[in-house]
């Protein structure tokens, strides 16, 4: 029987009842909005609560307390932690995007003239990104490495420079960890761009060649001003996920000399796992979670509106 002639031999409220169910959007995306509610909404509400408390990892008893907020914000160590992911996170978002733009525009101008080797440079730039953070770690680990056997000093070496304490100086340990990831995320950001200049449209080029653009000023009046939204999308996504990244760092200088990588999120993983405090390290993964999501809305009020694309 057709669903029709089903429709026909049902009565006038199951019809309309069917209609409105067909029509309307909640009942098909509510299996979505549970699967989102158990596995991601219910352990952020969980963290606030905990937040709130004076849960360790070694109790059971958990008293509901401010005094867990005021240590953890007020200690002596937060500043320098602060500043060091300040450092970490702010030239990860701006060398990721640079060389990601880079390498996109260099792709696409080589697939233009058929020359050899783009789809080479593409596949290898993405083979960082699949790399996990712990094995791109320990591979940097090898070349910053002030042994003997450490690749970067090696060729100092031969060089007959002086070799450089890329690991032990507080000063460049930084700078190195941050090479590291810059590395690691230029792959996501090459991946952004190279879909985003895919997308603009040859006959803006065309347009600015007839009026006698150098392809300086096609670059800079063109294709910047075209890619601006995946510009802001692509550092809110990266930014996000800087802020999270401890597993690089962790393995490379375990956030030392002294605490001179320890970004927060490595910070909230020796509290929580090396000090037991649970409830510290809740407060702090709220701290985290107040960043990013500052940083994405300062972001996003420079997407482009609707009107304006």
């Amino acid at each position: 029987m057709s669903p029709i002639a089903i429709e026909a031999d049902s009565p006038p409220q199951s019809r309309t009842f069917m209609r409105r169910f067909a029509g309307a959007p909640l009942p098909w995306i509510m299996p979505v909005i549970i699967v989102i509610g158990i596995f991601y909404l219910y352990p952020v509400i969980d963290v606030f609560r905990l937040s709130f408390t004076n849960a360790t990892l070694i109790g059971d008893n958990q008293d509901y307390t401010l005094g867990s907020i005021t240590n953890a914000l007020s200690s002596p160590q937060l500043p320098d932690i602060l500043w060091a992911t300040l450092i970490f996170v702010g030239g990860s978002v701006i060398g990721q995007q640079i060389l990601g733009l880079a390498v996109a525009v260099t792709v696409i101008r080589g697939e233009k003239r058929g020359l050899f080797g783009t789809t080479i440079l593409r596949t290898t730039a993405l083979v960082a990104w699949v790399v996990p953070g712990i094995a791109g770690g320990i591979i940097w680990q090898m070349l910053f490495s002030e042994a003997p056997y450490g690749a970067l000093n090696s060729i100092l070496r031969l060089m007959h420079m002086p070799t450089v304490a890329w690991l032990s100086d507080p000063a460049i340990a930084p700078w190195s960890t941050l090479i590291s990831n810059i590395w690691r995320g230029t792959a996501f950001s090459m991946v952004v761009m190279y879909a985003a200049l895919k997308a603009i449209d040859p006959s803006l080029y065309e347009a600015a060649e007839v009026d006698g653009a150098t392809a300086s000023q096609q670059f800079f009046f063109v294709t910047l001003p075209q890619l601006r939204a995946a510009i802001l999308v692509n550092m809110i996504l990266i930014t996000i996920q800087t802020v999270n990244t401890f597993d690089a760092i962790i393995t490379l200088t375990g956030g030392g000399p002294g605490r001179a990588t320890e970004v927060i999120s490595l910070y909230v993983f020796n509290i929580v796992f090396r000090n037991y405090d649970l409830s510290g390290g809740s407060v702090l993964s709220v701290l985290m979670l107040i960043i990013s999501l500052g940083l994405a809305f300062i972001y996003a009020s420079f997407l482009p509106k609707e009107e304006e694309q």
